[in-house]
């Protein structure tokens, strides 16, 4: 299965009277936090709803290889509003998606494994009977998500989506601890008695120089989707030059051509990958997948005592 994360981030921040997404816990701000998470569970497409302060949330997190989204009317709008922009942009991109507000940064990659590891078409997970986030949403029931009128935000839209709402059950209180006052923060960061260890693979390909990583995979992902460069280093905060110039320094190394181009007409040019360059991205991704799980094995067997 193709699975993907949604984090909201576009709020304001009012009750906490400081901008949540970049308060720092530990070593690393909270959005850093949770995508780490989703990452170290092994989810790659990742996206992100930004909003209030999202120029400055977007720099902070450009190099990680997250698609960001914006909810323009995130003063007069609801978090259900942000969770339809991401999952009409998911539709028919993943086959799971696991949501979670930004400001619940403490759940552990072991959780989502669980709800990853679950066949439920909708799950968060509890800890006896308190639930928490990251919720499971399965594509098929994007559509009547989507055409819900939003009465009671989402919770009420997935109580009226027709699937059965599954608790997985997990030893992990992290669920449950938001940032959402600074009483609720101060809670969180007592809570928080280490830090995020895991492996950091980095997958690179090199002929006289580096060229091909995850962040040239994702700039090739996003063009397959949105058919234009333009579109694509935008969604990445990539200037379009750069764009460019990773894509001449890709095919310079390998000597073929991998993204064709369009000219012109009423509707301006288009960008798609040839059948080079979906097959090198679909090698890279795979081969990405394989050493990351060699990669935990190897962490587990080294350090599991540890940690």
């Amino acid at each position: 299965m193709t699975d993907a994360a949604l984090i909201v981030a576009a709020g304001m921040s009012s009750r906490m009277g400081d901008f949540k997404p970049m308060l720092n816990i530990g070593s690393i701000s909270i959005a850093q936090r949770v995508v780490a998470t989703f990452q170290q569970a092994g989810v790659e497409k990742i996206v992100m709803i930004t909003g209030y302060n999202a120029i400055q949330l977007e720099k902070h997190l450009s190099g990680l290889g997250i698609v960001f989204l914006r909810n323009e009317n995130y003063s007069t709008t609801q978090m259900f509003d942000s969770v339809c922009i991401g999952l009409r942009y998911l539709r028919d991109k993943c086959d799971r998606v696991l949501f979670t507000p930004v400001d619940i940064p403490l759940f552990t990659a072991a959780t989502v494994k669980a709800l990853l590891d679950s066949d439920a078409e909708l799950a968060c997970p509890a800890v006896g009977e308190e639930t928490g986030h990251p919720t499971l949403i399965a594509e098929s029931l994007f559509g009547q998500i989507l055409s819900d009128p939003g009465d009671q935000g989402l919770r009420g839209a997935l109580n009226r989506c027709g699937a059965e709402f599954r608790r997985i059950q997990v030893e992990d209180r992290g669920i449950l601890h938001d940032a959402d006052t600074p009483e609720d923060f101060q809670a969180l960061l007592k809570y928080h008695n280490r830090q995020l260890i895991r492996p950091v693979l980095q997958v690179s390909l090199s002929k006289e120089k580096v060229f091909f990583d995850s962040r040239t995979a994702m700039l090739l992902r996003l063009i397959e989707e949105t058919n234009s460069v333009r579109l694509a280093c935008q969604r990445m905060q990539m200037s379009y030059s750069s764009g460019w110039n990773v894509i001449r320094t890709l095919e310079d190394q390998l000597g073929r051509t991998l993204v064709q181009r369009s000219q012109g007409g009423a509707g301006g040019g288009k960008s798609s990958l040839t059948e080079d360059g979906k097959g090198l991205l679909a090698q890279y991704e795979a081969y990405s997948a394989a050493l990351r799980e060699d990669a935990q094995n190897r962490f587990e067997d080294f350090f599991g005592e540890l940690f």
